[in-house]
């Protein structure tokens, strides 16, 4: 989950400098989505006790 929010925070980077600001802001709205998403499920299995199997 975390690498494709880190995928399309690059996105978001090379359409903000390439000048595309509607391509640059969706995709870093999907990347703070994903990132938080993540950082939710990663609570969870923490929180949880699951993890990978020894």
């Amino acid at each position: 989950m975390l690498n494709w929010a880190l995928m399309f925070l690059i996105v978001a980077i090379i359409a903000g400098v390439l000048g595309l600001s509607g391509i640059a802001g969706t995709a870093a709205n999907i990347a703070w989505i994903l990132f938080v998403i993540g950082l939710v499920l990663a609570l969870i299995f923490y929180v949880t006790g699951r993890g990978r199997a020894p």
